[in-house]
């Protein structure tokens, strides 16, 4: 049996696996079975993903996993993860990623810096569900937009130089959220984060004042836990400040349409695969 067949076997065994679970339980879920069937529903599909495997914790095949990186559309709609990230040597592929085999995947990019994208039994941790679920924002900003324009770089200075609430600030860093075209698109940061309330502002973020911007995420729904707010900055960090993260960092696979399901079904069984330990036997 050839490479795409072994692939396709799997893929097809997983799938079939879980759709005839999905119909059978459909009632009780609550979903059409139809609908499910003609498989036409994304959220039916991820609510059978997480009803049927990720809540009971079945084991994820590693074969299958291997087989998300080899075919286009796994996580979205776009070419296949192995075309750009297939060796761990940086002249021969993005990043020094291998993402042709469950070694590579752990292994991680070779291109410095060094980075782990699959922290074993941390879903949330390591880069991999970053950069498949986070839209590079503002929303819409192509793909290939340079990552170091001034702007951009102005806003990385004011992180590491400590994030301060000063007259630079005021005068040119906070304009940038309000300012069309600031970072690449002709939709600005405030336009969706103008209050720490939801709705109307995606995430309870506020970007239209210091304080909204250190207040941070999801204040309200992160204190209904009794936890506190996401931060979007990290004074002195910008490395591991959401806010910079996400003005640099592209959504995969290169191009995806930003409104593809962040959750998708996939992504999903992936990220359970790495809850379980990311073992490759």
């Amino acid at each position: 049996m050839g490479e795409i067949q072994k692939m396709e076997t799997i893929r097809n065994g997983l799938k079939n696996t879980v759709m005839a679970g999905l119909l059978a339980a459909a009632a009780g879920f609550g979903f059409s079975a139809s609908a499910l069937a003609e498989g036409d529903d994304k959220d039916a599909h991820e609510a059978a993903v997480m009803e049927l495997v990720v809540k009971k914790g079945i084991p994820i095949p590693p074969d299958y996993i291997e087989s998300l990186f080899k075919i286009p559309n796994a996580f979205g709609e776009g070419a296949a993860c192995v075309i750009c990230h297939s060796s761990n040597d940086p002249k021969k592929a993005y990043r020094g990623l291998d993402l042709s085999s469950c070694q590579g995947l752990l292994k991680g990019s070779m291109e410095a810096p060094v980075r782990k994208v699959v922290i074993p039994g941390k879903p949330k941790a390591g880069f991999l569900r970053r950069f498949l679920r986070n839209n590079r924002m503002p929303l819409g900003v192509a793909f290939d937009y340079p990552t170091n324009t001034e702007n951009i770089l102005a806003v990385k200075k004011w992180i590491d130089d400590g994030a301060k609430d000063s007259n630079h600030f005021e005068q040119k860093i906070l304009p940038l959220f309000a300012q069309r075209n600031a970072f690449g698109t002709e939709h600005t940061c405030v336009e969706c984060h103008m209050s720490n309330q939801e709705p109307p502002s995606f995430h309870e973020l506020n970007m239209s004042s210091y304080k909204g911007i250190m207040l941070g995420a999801d204040a309200v729904a992160k204190a209904a836990e009794g936890k506190p707010p996401v931060k979007i900055v990290i004074p002195g960090d910008s490395a591991n400040s959401k806010l910079y993260q996400r003005l640099v960092e592209n959504r995969m696979p290169a191009g995806v349409d930003p409104g593809e399901n962040r959750n998708h079904p996939n992504l999903q069984i992936l990220l359970s695969w790495i809850k379980q330990g990311a073992k490759c036997k």
